[in-house]
């Protein structure tokens, strides 16, 4: 019971940061790129080892970095930093993020057999951004690779969205995903602001149909009901931040997006776990599509 509660808690200490960012009208996952310290590209955070966080882990950091300034990628554990020589400083505020996985248990059923069956659970640790810890190497502090280059941004937005097969027409005033046609509407490239706002929307779109029966046959009615329309919005935010920060991609807001804060808001305060399975959607349908890239 104690265990059920401590995972309870971390779901909604998660979920309760959340909401307090779309209370003040800031989606967090478009944090990274508002802040004003952000000078080169943004990067996804990396452990300590340099492998990249994922999902609402992914939230998390961004978010932290964004609100304290932090200009590295990289995040550590107390004691991770004190086995690479360094020591956190005296009086800094580590960050939530979030562990999960399964253990198996062995149970008696009614004729006395064992079977064993997986258990999820879910924990939550503190870690510490480079920039709170001193002594650490110059290879350990975070910088991402290549921050400082002038990569072709969009070009290779533009080849990573080819190579995943999906149909593009071009046409109208609206963006969106026909699932019953199986293909992406866009406006005219002319038609959007700069280069950038249109592969993000590209990008959200291609979330979507990610959604497709023959894909990842993402069906969230059951989940979340008469709120189902808007939950896969979200996925499809989250999952254009995640595509936009590995192509190198600044995000813009859509403003058409705008009522549907009122709408996350009602399903994240009436499930804990909700932003947990949108983030989860989210890496997955971003995981599909880099896997159409070698495929």
């Amino acid at each position: 019971m104690q265990a059920a509660t401590k995972q309870h808690d971390v779901y909604a200490r998660v979920t309760d940061r959340i909401i307090a960012d779309l209370e003040q009208g800031t989606r967090p996952w478009l944090k990274p790129w508002s802040s004003a310290h952000v000078a080169d590209r943004v990067a996804l955070p990396l452990r300590h080892n340099g492998t990249p966080y994922r999902g609402v882990n992914v939230l998390l950091l961004w978010g932290a970095a964004a609100d304290k300034g932090y200009a590295s990628a990289r995040w550590m554990t107390f004691g991770q930093a004190q086995k690479l020589g360094a020591h956190v400083r005296k009086g800094e505020q580590g960050t939530l993020v979030v562990y999960a996985d399964t253990v198996t248990r062995t149970a008696a059923v009614e004729n006395g057999e064992e079977i064993e069956r997986q258990v999820s659970f879910m924990k939550g640790y503190t870690v510490f951004n480079a920039d709170q810890i001193d002594g650490l190497a110059q290879g350990d502090q975070g910088t991402p690779p290549g921050a400082n280059d002038k990569p072709a941004l969009i070009e290779a937005a533009e080849t990573f969205f080819a190579a995943t097969g999906a149909t593009f027409r071009h046409g109208g005033d609206r963006a969106y995903y026909s699932r019953g046609l199986d293909v992406i509407h866009l406006p005219p490239p002319a038609a959007f602001i700069d280069a950038e706002s249109y592969a993000a929307t590209k990008a959200h779109e291609l979330t979507h149909w990610t959604a497709h029966p023959s894909r990842l046959n993402r069906m969230l009615g059951k989940r979340f009901g008469d709120e189902a329309y808007a939950a896969e919005e979200l996925v499809a935010e989250l999952g254009a931040a995640f595509l936009c920060v590995a192509l190198g991609i600044t995000p813009e807001p859509r403003a058409d997006h705008a009522s549907y804060l009122a709408h996350w808001l009602k399903v994240l305060k009436a499930d804990k776990r909700a932003i947990f399975t949108a983030a989860g959607h989210a890496q997955r349908a971003t995981d599909f599509l880099h896997q159409l890239q070698i495929a």
